[in-house]
């Protein structure tokens, strides 16, 4: 691919979800192509952690998803995930990974996450949309159904048989 050809276009929706915070969490994505009209989906869970992890966790498993570079439509209903990529990052990165807590400077939350989001961002070119969540967007409203029943189903496993 040349640099004056135009990136494919992918949809991503992406969504988390805890029970308490931390908690039980899960992650979901639904990725769209277009040009094919194929769509792919996946979701996951982990025990203790917390719902901006998971939001965090959407995003990366959508990206990692991805065989080549793109222009990708992120659709989040997180602010979180929304004003870290456009506002917070590269701030973030020019003061070593830390940020401005009153007049000093703190380690970033999730510096794990937002470093690995970063690296995969950078492959791409990523457009942001916040959408309102439980406001009737369906496939915003599928991803959250699905990071929900990715938690649930990992509390159902764990739960002691008997």
């Amino acid at each position: 691919m040349t640099a004056t050809t135009s990136l494919e276009t992918v949809r991503l929706y992406t969504d988390g979800a805890c029970s308490g915070n931390p908690g039980p969490g899960g992650w979901a994505y639904i990725l769209e192509h277009p040009a094919s009209g194929r769509s792919t989906q996946a979701s996951g869970a982990e025990p203790n952690t917390t719902n901006n992890r998971m939001e965090l966790r959407g995003v990366i498993e959508g990206l990692e998803a991805l065989k080549r570079p793109c222009r990708v439509e992120l659709v989040t209903d997180s602010q979180y995930v929304a004003r870290g990529l456009t506002e917070w990052l590269p701030r973030w990165k020019a003061q070593g990974w830390r940020r401005k807590e009153g007049k000093q400077l703190k380690p970033v939350v999730n510096e794990d996450l937002w470093r690995r989001l970063d690296q995969l961002a950078s492959t791409h070119r990523i457009v942001v949309q916040h959408v309102l969540s439980h406001n009737g967007h369906p496939e915003n409203e599928a991803v959250d159904r699905m990071a929900v029943a990715a938690y649930r189903e990992l509390i159902r496993d764990r739960r002691p048989s008997g």
